[in-house]
């Protein structure tokens, strides 16, 4: 199960000793265990690209981890990964499966906003204005909840929002 490191990484490799010694002191289950080494596997391929890998460690863990706030998070690093690889509709559908369990993940809330701004401008250049409205409407309403959540963070949105008129939300 453990994945080989790869990365010689420093940070990497002291990260892997203290989240091992931690798994080891902590009072958790076997299968708590199991799900976090999974998860930490997939993270470590996911940095390296190998999305299949993460995946596949992702899922595992999944399957263990009972948890609903670690869950969410696996739930959003499954998201990242399908954005990444352009299946944008996969993507949105783990990003509302991880804030129906972590509502507090503004992170989760931005990329959604980003699909929905990245669909609005493909509706325009196809010369679709009323999807490319609606789009651009989901995308401010994300943005608007991710700014709530972290209103230092997400300049680049927050600036969007008011030169495009849709800012509701005032920090």
């Amino acid at each position: 199960m453990p994945r080989l490191q790869k990365n010689d990484n420093f940070i990497d490799k002291t990260f892997t000793v203290l989240a091992d010694i931690v798994l080891k002191i902590l009072p958790t289950s076997k299968e708590e265990k199991q799900a976090f080494y999974y998860y930490r596997d997939g993270m470590s391929a996911q940095s390296e690209g190998e999305y299949a890998e993460a995946l596949e460690n992702y899922y595992e863990a999944l399957q263990l981890e009972e948890d609903p706030f670690d869950r969410s998070y696996i739930l959003y690093n499954i998201g990242l990964i399908y954005a990444s690889n352009g299946e944008h509709i996969k993507a949105l559908e783990y990003y509302h499966q991880a804030l129906e369990l972590n509502s507090n993940l503004p992170q989760a809330l931005n990329n959604i906003a980003v699909i929905y701004h990245y669909q609005g401008l493909k509706a325009a250049n196809q010369k679709k204005s009323h999807l490319s409205k609606e789009m651009f409407t989901k995308a401010a309403q994300y943005w608007e909840q991710a700014i709530s959540l972290a209103p230092n963070n997400y300049i680049e949105a927050q600036n969007w929002l008011k030169t495009t008129g849709r800012e509701y939300y005032s920090a």
